[in-house]
Order: C-alpha cells, then sequence, then structure tokens
C-alpha cells in the first residue's frame, strides 16, 4: 500500500480501512435490501402526503383494495401481519370512514372489512402513486434490460424461497 502525506505531515495510507464499508454491505442481498428500504420511505412519505396514512394503514388499504369485502384474519394474511397488529390501524381507518366492517353473512362470528368510497378514493391516490413511481424508478431501462432485470428477479426469488424453506425445515 503507497503512504502519502497528509496536511499534518504525517503518513496516510491510500485507503482508509476505517471508512471501508463492511463486507456484508456488498452482499446482493443487502444492496436489494437498501433499495426496498429506500422505496418503502419514498413510499411512506408520499402516501402520508397523499391519503393521511401511515405505512401499515397504506397496506391495508392497499390490500383491500377494489375487492369483495375480506375478513380481517384474509387481510392479516394479505399484509404478512397478525390480527393483533393490524386491529388499531383497522380502528383508525374505521374511525376516518375509510373502512366498514360488517359480519359474514355465511358466519355472524366473522368480521368482514371493505373500503367505503372515501376508502376507494384513497386506494386510487395509492395505486396512482404507486405507477408513478413505478415509472419514475424505471424509465432508466431500455424495455430488454427491464425483461432481463425481471427474469432475474423472478430467479433470485424462486431461490430464495427454496432458502428459506429449507431454514425454516431446520428449525
Amino acid at each position: 500500500m503507497s503512504q502519502t502525506s497528509s496536511r499534518g505531515g504525517r503518513a496516510s495510507s491510500d485507503v482508509d480501512d476505517s471508512h471501508a464499508p463492511a463486507p456484508i454491505t456488498m452482499m446482493l442481498s443487502s444492496r436489494l435490501m437498501v433499495l426496498a428500504n429506500l422505496l418503502k420511505r419514498g413510499a411512506i412519505l408520499r402516501y402520508k402526503r397523499l391519503a393521511g396514512l401511515s405505512s401499515v394503514e397504506f397496506g391495508l388499504v392497499a390490500s383491500l383494495g377494489r375487492r369483495p369485502p375480506m375478513s380481517v384474519a384474509r387481510l392479516a394474511e394479505a399484509v404478512g401481519q397478525d390480527k393483533g397488529q393490524i386491529s388499531r390501524a383497522l380502528a383508525e381507518l374505521v374511525s376516518r370512514k375509510l373502512i366498514a366492517k360488517s359480519a359474514n353473512p355465511k358466519d355472524s362470528r366473522e368480521v368482514l372489512v371493505s373500503l367505503t368510497a372515501a376508502g376507494l378514493a384513497a386506494h386510487d391516490a395509492i395505486v396512482a402513486g404507486a405507477q408513478q413511481r413505478n415509472r419514475q424508478l424505471l424509465e432508466q431501462l431500455s424495455k430488454d434490460e427491464l425483461e432481463t432485470l425481471l427474469a432475474q428477479i423472478d430467479r433470485l426469488t424462486a431461490t430464495a424461497e427454496k432458502m428459506l424453506e429449507a431454514e425454516q425445515a431446520q428449525r
């Protein structure tokens, strides 16, 4: 390693190891998580601004979408959270008249949730914002680059699913 003279006259190396990235941050999975987190943080800020929704709330509104009413259990499964985690967000969305609750006509013990007209408007704002963000993100890629990227993501996702299954089997 070569050395250069610093302003104080001390010798310093060309590469300052204290500022080198940690090896794990150079891994593909870490880079993808950074990208996903940046996109998520931007989305959260946008949906808070556009529809006044927290990250959990916009996840619920987006998952309900323009679908038939859904059970709370099914909604929790769709967003990957347990029913307890989403109950406060649902209560807030009901109080803001974005979500309506009703009894399941086939099983009165089960509660169904659906978007109200105001909830549908919030959903549509989320979708429009997501489409605009998606276009902005992908506009720098050619059609061929995008097709290649999506195919590679699909392959990596399939491998990651197998890796997860293997980890779960080891429990």
